[in-house]
Formats: structure tokens, sequence, C-alpha cells
């Protein structure tokens, strides 16, 4: 039977000391994700694109503003690798900007779900009664809507820009996180030393912030990987159906609704490389979640 101290903060209140086989721990979920080979695979899928994204265009440079008609839908050549799209644009120098964009939004959108369900779970769980009632049952009818209904509602009204995609993809995809933290925080506001910060008199904010949200960061960074991945589609729909950032800002997903146009014609280098870059970034994402996942399992096991 283990026997877990309590040790003062200067403030008075009460924290639980770090185990002294965290270190080991620590190495073990190290250990786990570096076996996971699809683990290592998707890291090395999304190294490969954000230097594909953001370093190939100080290393290719092309024109992605201004049109050239005379290099309208040129196939695959040694002066155009992926050929050029109906605008006469460079394939590979705009995929390259529009990976920009859908990683940009991507990340800063999954950050903010983050944030947001972060502290509306933990202020949630900590309190219970009648709070977690009412802030849960918001959840549960948000949930209840498709996140694509209201991302197209809101991107309908909201004239599209990157900073409006943002907070209009962040400000749906935070449901899930909410509900992952809270039912974390509903256990963690049973232990020892959350009792014990509450005896010593520590300010409910600090036991949120100190106890409650510190010891959920694992469970946000699994969830946070997966809303990467979750963002980037829900931009690319978005750009699909024509309500992504207006030119002459790129996406992937307006790659492919300006390439559809053209599917009959059989050129295939308007579609394939915007539809394969977002294949490959989603499934870099979750592999990673899922490798992170299991790293985590291993941590509460050990735990």
């Amino acid at each position: 039977m283990s026997i877990r101290l309590l040790t003062q903060d200067e403030d008075g209140s009460s924290t639980a000391p770090d185990e002294a086989g965290d270190g080991g721990v620590a190495r073990m979920m190290v250990r786990v994700f570096a076996q996971n080979r699809l683990a290592l695979v998707g890291l090395g899928i999304v190294v490969l694109i954000v230097l594909f994204c953001f370093i190939g265009p100080l290393l290719y440079h092309t024109n992605q503003v201004t049109t050239n008609p005379y290099q309208v839908t040129k196939p695959p050549s040694s002066e155009h690798p992926l050929g050029t799209d109906e605008l006469g644009y460079d394939i590979l120098g705009r995929l390259m900007v529009a990976g920009q964009s859908s990683l940009e939004v991507g990340l800063a959108a999954a950050a903010l779900a983050s944030l947001l369900g972060t502290a509306w779970g933990a202020v949630s769980g900590y309190f219970g009664g009648w709070i977690d009632a009412i802030m849960m049952r918001m959840v549960d009818a948000l949930l209840a809507i498709p996140p694509l209904l209201l991302v197209l509602l809101l991107a309908s009204i909201i004239t599209p820009s990157v900073p409006v995609l943002i907070l209009v993809i962040g400000l749906v995809s935070w449901l899930i996180t909410a509900r992952l933290v809270r039912g974390d925080a509903l256990l963690l506001t049973t232990r020892e030393y959350v009792q014990a910060a509450r005896l010593v008199g520590a300010s409910q904010r600090r036991i949120v912030t100190r106890h409650i949200v510190a010891n959920v960061i694992g469970t946000v960074i699994v969830q946070t990987t997966f809303e990467v991945a979750n963002a980037i589609l829900l931009l690319a729909t978005l750009g699909f159906l024509g309500l992504g950032p207006p030119p002459p800002a790129a996406n992937w997903g307006g790659m492919l609704t300006d390439g559809l146009n053209y599917v009959y014609d059989g050129y295939w280098w308007l579609i394939y490389p915007a539809g394969v870059a977002i294949v490959l970034t989603v499934v870099g994402f979750n592999f990673i979640g899922d490798a992170l996942r299991d790293s985590l399992e291993v941590r509460l096991q050990e735990r």
C-alpha cells in the first residue's frame, strides 16, 4: 500500500509532489511512442508536410498572386513539376501556399478548442451540482447539431478569412474536449490533495488551475492532435464549398473545387496533389494521436 505525501506551497495550499517514478514513467511513455511504427510514420509525415509548406516556398519560388494566361492547365514538366492550374499558377507552389493556411487554421483552431474545452470541462467537473448540470446540458445540445452544419452557418454569416475561420472552427470543436476534461475533473475532485487544498483555504481558481487542469494535460494533448485533423478536414470542406479564405489566399479544399471543374478533361494534376496532401496530413495527425493515447494509458496504469 503506497502513501501519498502532501507538500505545502507558499500560500499554504497542499499539493501532491511528483512521484519518485515519474521519470521512469515518462521514459516508458517515450519508449511506447517510439515502438509504435505508425506513430513514427505519422510524425515523419507531419514534419515533412510542415517543412514542405513553410520551408518549400523559400527554395521553390513561384508567383501565386498574378495570373498567367499563357501557362493555363499545363501538364507536369521540368519547369512545373506538378503542372499549372486554370489560372496559370504553378500547382507545386500553390500546394505549399495552400498548406500554410490549412495548417495555420488547423493548429490555431485546435488550440482554441482545447483552451475553451479545458476551461469549460474543468469548471463544470470541479463545481458539480447544478452548475455541472447546466453546463453539460449546453454541451449536449450543441453536440446534437452536426459540427459541419454549425460551421457552414457561421461561415455563411461572417465574411471568411483566416482569423475568422480559426474562430469559427474553434468555437464548434471544443465540445468533445470539454466532456473529456469534465470526466477527469469529476475524478480528480475526490483526490486527497484536492481535498487538502480546500481545507487549507486555497482559492477555487488555484485549485482548478493547479490541481485539475494540470492533471488533465495529457488528455488534452491527445485530443488536440485529433482536433487538428478535424479542423483541417472542416477547412477543406469549407474551401470545397466555396467558403474558404477569399483569393488570392489558397487552401487545399479550394484547390479541389477548382480541379473538379476539369475532372472530365483529363487534368488529373488539378485534383490529386491537394487530395493527397489532405489525406496525408489528417492520417499523420491521427497516427500521432493514437500513439499518444497509448502512451497516456501506460502512464495511468503506472500511476
